[in-house]
């Protein structure tokens, strides 16, 4: 990368970002082994006896996986951990339907996988945008996070002769997915939270159910606290400690219909970003393929189902447009197109989630899509008729396994599908279609999960991610146990024995200047006194981004979409009817809250597409394919992370580039076939 590439913008761009020095981290030493990189932080990062943990607190926001896990290590450690969630208990909000499974570098097949092979395997699957050192981290960690479940108690899958059971998903050709019946990330979830319970009762963790936080508190450029709003009685409060940790998630919700929970948004990483995090690669968000497709105008949530249906199920449509009205039983199979199978013989049906995806689209939008047709608005506004499905047929595995094998590993899979479709899929393929899901971009943080804020820590989705440009399925649960369990603990450490100043006081300047911003935040989102409902706005930004920044961005789409999500916030401020009072329950005053917050995100989201000339994982330029239709990197130019610094509402974003110089994997275009 020249020194001319790194410091001038196209003309076109001035008007939307600047740029700024690039940006390193200098928490991992590199000049080591890879392989030995974690060891030598481990080992060079300060303690803080037991005696003196008992006179620190740390604030961890959330009670996902990260969050969860982070809270009870931390107070296992003898912190006094303060806990905080918007749920009514601890939960997780990222795609609660979620069934899954948890990646894992054990080998129990003997298909020669090893901690290598799991880094390479991510690395390749981000499409080479990710961060050498923290991937390598997560590989040789998630070993550990097998045997920390099991003593949990986590009821994994097991084989006959008693031993974990594992499975393959996509982008990989090895069996390292471990899995629990039902719902994977609802049990290890059960596993973390009884260790949080047990802190809980043992007076280290203090938990904060229906408290959203809504403003970081800094002082002397250190994060020192947040303000939260108690959900039920209105309550806005600070809370003030020696640490922040955030575990809040992702943003997909910007999109409006995502596979996450509604709750979920991106406010506690945006009020950070605000006070001057840095928030990594936006743009970069996973689309995943097996979704039950959009059945109606009113939902507000899609249905996940679990990637590893794509172990056993084969995708097709038609090869004849005019053969899609028909009963897919009735379609021979000389008129099927295995597409995956076809286009990617080595992988197939498991290639990674942004192939298959786009793929699927392809298909589609040659007119070969299937199931009912769904009404679509075209970049002019023109309205349209589409179908948006495609197969997965599970005739061959009913074959091969039979009705009952197939029962056992996906019964709970096709219970639901049926309960949502009225479809039984032991008789009539499933239809699928990728909807949003996971989001690779987040608060930018260093190898000690730390911000530019000294601090301010961020774990599991919310950060940018060990993931690069694109999420290897299975591997979300297994970053925010990661995080959770094994990298926190040994991190934050470093900092709190270096800081450690106690709680501040009520009437501190900056407490009281925080809880001000965000009582009258609240005041001018109630004063609004508009027409139109908050959903209403979310559902058209939504839409915005899923035409212009969902899975094919163009330049001149980019710019539109910048332009359309600036009228729309213009008009909230101007038009949106915000009912009922601070001082009560109020989820009106909460979307609203959070939709502002996903109209600056959603344009930095665009921004960040439009800045980046390359196609790569999640973020596909229609300008930059191959001549297959694959994704075309340009890594002269855009090996590094976007790291993108907030300049004031009416600022330019400024860029700040971290170069990723790749020492232990070579560079290299990805491919599946």
């Amino acid at each position: 990368m020249t020194e001319t590439t790194l410091n001038t913008i196209p003309a076109a761009d001035a008007e939307y970002y600047s740029v700024g020095t690039e940006i390193h981290d200098n928490k991992a030493n590199t000049d080591l082994p890879i392989e030995r990189v974690w060891p030598d932080r481990q080992f060079s990062a300060m303690l803080v006896n037991p005696a003196n943990r008992r006179k620190i607190t740390v604030i961890v926001v959330g009670t996902g996986l990260a969050g969860g896990a982070a809270a009870a290590s931390l107070g296992e450690a003898g912190y006094n951990v303060l806990n905080f969630c918007y749920q009514d208990s601890p939960r997780r909000a990222h795609s609660i339907a979620a069934q899954g499974g948890i990646n894992a570098a054990k080998n129990y097949k003997n298909d020669n996988d090893s901690t290598y092979r799991l880094f390479y395997d991510t690395v390749k699957g981000g499409d080479y945008r990710a961060r050498e050192t923290n991937v390598y981290r997560l590989a040789s960690v998630s070993a550990h996070i097998i045997d920390q479940c099991v003593a949990q108690g986590v009821p994994f899958a097991r084989e006959y002769g008693g031993l974990l059971d594992t499975r393959s998903f996509g982008g990989v050709q090895v069996q390292r997915t471990f899995y629990a019946r039902g719902q994977t990330g609802q049990q290890l979830l059960i596993g973390a939270y009884q260790a949080l319970e047990r802190q809980v009762a043992a007076g280290t963790v203090q938990m904060f159910a229906r408290h959203e936080m809504l403003e970081l508190i800094v002082k002397d450029g250190r994060a020192r606290g947040i303000v939260s709003r108690d959900m039920v009685t209105g309550e806005v409060k600070a809370h003030t400690a020696d640490a922040v940790v955030l575990a809040t998630g992702g943003y997909g919700n910007v999109f409006f219909l995502s596979t996450n929970a509604m709750g979920c948004n991106v406010t506690a990483g945006w009020r950070a970003h605000r006070k001057g995090a840095y928030f990594g690669n936006p743009c970069y968000t996973q689309i995943h393929p097996t979704c039950i497709p959009v059945h109606g105008d009113n939902q507000s949530k899609l249905t996940l189902m679990s990637e590893s249906l794509r172990n056993d199920g084969r995708i097709w449509v038609p090869k004849r447009a005019e053969d899609c009205d028909k009963d897919p039983r009735q379609i021979p199979e000389e008129d099927r197109d295995y597409y995956l199978e076809r286009i990617y013989p080595a992988f197939g049906n498991l290639v990674p989630r942004d192939i298959a995806s786009r793929q699927a689209k392809n298909m589609c939008d040659e007119g070969r899509g299937v199931g009912p047709q769904v009404t679509e608005y075209d970049e002019d506004g023109n309205e349209r008729q589409v179908r948006r499905g495609v197969y997965l047929d599970f005739s061959d595995a009913i074959n091969r396994l039979g009705k009952h094998g197939v029962e056992v590993k996906y019964g709970n899979l096709f219970d639901m599908y049926k309960q949502i479709t009225a479809e039984d899929p032991y008789e009539v393929p499933m239809r699928i279609y990728p909807a949003v899901h996971y989001t690779m971009g987040g608060v930018w943080v260093d190898y000690d999960l730390e911000t530019t804020i000294p601090g301010l820590f961020c774990a599991g989705e919310a950060n940018f991610s060990d993931h690069g440009a694109n999420r290897l399925g299975a591997s979300a649960l297994m970053q925010g146990l990661a995080d959770g369990y094994f990298v926190l603990p040994n991190t934050i450490n470093d900092y709190l024995a270096r800081h450690h100043d106690g709680k501040l006081a009520d009437d501190d300047p900056v407490v009281v200047e925080a809880v001000a911003t965000v009582n009258e935040r609240i005041e001018r989102l109630l004063g609004i006194n508009g027409s139109r409902t908050v959903d209403s706005f979310h559902k058209e930004l939504g839409q915005i981004m899923w035409e212009y920044c969902g899975m094919a961005r163009s330049d001149a789409g980019l710019r539109k979409a910048i332009g359309l999500i600036r009228e729309l916030k213009a008009e909230f401020w101007r038009d949106a009817k915000v009912t009922g009072a601070a001082a009560d329950l109020n989820q009106t005053l909460e979307r609203a809250g959070r939709l502002v917050d996903f109209f600056e995100l959603g344009e930095l989201m665009c921004i960040d597409a439009l800045h980046r000339r390359e196609s790569c994982g999640g973020h596909f330029r229609v300008e930059h394919q191959t001549e297959d239709g694959e994704a075309l990197r340009h890594d002269d130019e855009f090996a590094y992370v976007a790291a993108w610094e907030w300049a004031g509402s009416d600022g330019k974003p400024i860029l700040h580039r971290e170069p990723l110089n790749y020492q232990a994997i070579e560079l290299k275009q990805r491919s599946y076939k």
